[in-house]
């Protein structure tokens, strides 16, 4: 564990190390978090914050009770310097909240993930990484992520489409390669939803993804480099008189992927389902939620006209227990975080050929609908055995036929 804290001094430092570097924005930032040293600092911190009219009370009531289901997430893992993570983390996480709030960070069509003065991408990773039972998760065929890095180095371009359990997914991916395969977290643009720029306790996250937003998993466009935001259908009619501009910015985003694809050396994830999977309501099973096969079939027409070789490999994801969504689908920004410390999986199958499936299909409709039902049978059976690892103790044993359980930070 004690590889896993970083003093936070140290995960700020190039944001106040010297002043050439740090913009205005920060040298007027309030220091309030990244000077507490105690639980009670950064609770009292957030009354103060109120007073000074700095946050609205209802964000920092989101931020206090985000801390604690924090703390009791990564005091659960009984790491011997858990409480001095939580401190650590949060007070960096506090600070980028309230800096968000302050000076509202606006994501263009383009965004890079930011990486200086202030690095997102690893503030995120040394968050999310104390939620993860490491002696509990597994990755699937790791080998064939190797081979995904030599096709990108070699200008291919790569489309990975999986189920979507929750928001720390993206870090989950990354910190799960991250001894084996580091290029392919720091490289993977995330086809997101646009909730995940709004909401003030999740846009510090977001600003560590490559972006490129846009809005309908039908239709996409790159907003972070690593991070390509979409208006998801589930969200599509939630305001009315916002409907005709979600599905104008969609289309912009497809023309944007479009470009994407054709320089090349591109790696894309999506999830085609439009939102994060949900538990069976009978049963209380996670599953990955269905596709919808216009979302897979638009990518792989991408894929196909870009004019550099592409692949599509299906994906699986469990790790809905880091941060599980909400029971349901909802409208209003500002869903209550749960946190919680537990195994995670991450597992990639053979990429599917097209025309292998849909060679006996007799039209192009019929078609789509086999290989983007091709796709969901493999991410769902390789999230059966992901599940059997994980959820019901069987370890490495769960392996199969088709997909080989490692851990490869061992």
């Amino acid at each position: 564990m004690s590889e896993l804290v970083q003093d936070k001094e140290s995960v700020v430092a190039a944001t106040t190390s010297s002043f050439s570097n740090t913009t205005p924005t920060e040298l007027n930032h309030s220091r309030t978090f990244l000077d507490a040293r105690t639980e009670e600092d950064l609770i009292s911190g957030l009354r103060k914050e109120i007073e000074a009219g700095r946050l609205p009370p209802n964000v920092a009531s989101g931020m206090e009770e985000l801390y604690w289901n924090y703390k009791n997430a990564v005091l659960s893992s009984g790491a011997s310097r858990a409480a001095h993570a939580v401190i650590s983390n949060m007070s960096v996480a506090f600070d980028r909240m309230l800096l968000g709030v302050e000076h509202p960070f606006t994501f263009n069509p383009y965004h890079k993930a930011i990486r200086e003065p202030f690095d997102y991408y690893q503030f995120v990773h040394t968050y999310i990484r104390p939620l993860i039972d490491f002696k509990n998760s597994y990755v699937g065929n790791v080998s064939l992520f190797s081979e995904l890095e030599d096709k990108i180095r070699q200008g291919h371009n790569i489309v990975l489409i999986s189920n979507h359990q929750s928001e720390a997914d993206p870090a989950v991916i990354s910190l799960l390669l991250e001894a084996q395969c580091p290029y392919i977290g720091e490289n993977i643009k995330c086809v997101a939803g646009d909730r995940v720029i709004t909401d003030p306790l999740c846009k510090p996250f977001s600003m560590g993804r490559y972006l490129n937003l846009s809005f309908d998993y039908g239709l996409l466009h790159d907003r972070l480099k690593n991070l390509i935001c979409v208006y998801s259908k589930k969200h599509m009619n939630d305001d009315p008189e916002l409907v005709d501009m979600k599905r104008k910015a969609n289309t912009r985003s497809l023309k944007e992927m479009a470009t994407l694809l054709r320089s090349g050396s591109q790696l894309i994830w999506i999830a085609p389902s439009g939102g994060r999977d949900r538990p069976d309501p009978s049963t209380g099973e996670w599953f990955p939620a269905p596709f919808d096969s216009s979302s897979v079939d638009n990518m792989r027409r991408l894929v196909e006209h870009s004019g550099a070789p592409g692949h599509i490999y299906p994906m699986s994801l469990l790790c809905y227990d880091i941060m599980p969504p909400p029971p349901k689908v909802e409208k209003e920004i500002g869903e209550k975080r749960l946190v919680g410390f537990h195994g995670t999986g991450l597992s990639i199958a053979p990429e599917i050929s097209f025309s292998d499936v849909t060679a006996d299909c007799n039209n192009p409709n019929e078609a789509k609908e086999a290989y983007s039902q091709a796709m969901y049978n493999s991410v769902n059976e390789q999230y059966k055995t992901l599940n059997s690892a994980i959820n019901h103790g069987r370890g490495i044993e769960a392996s199969t036929s088709t997909v080989s359980l490692s851990q490869p930070w061992n």
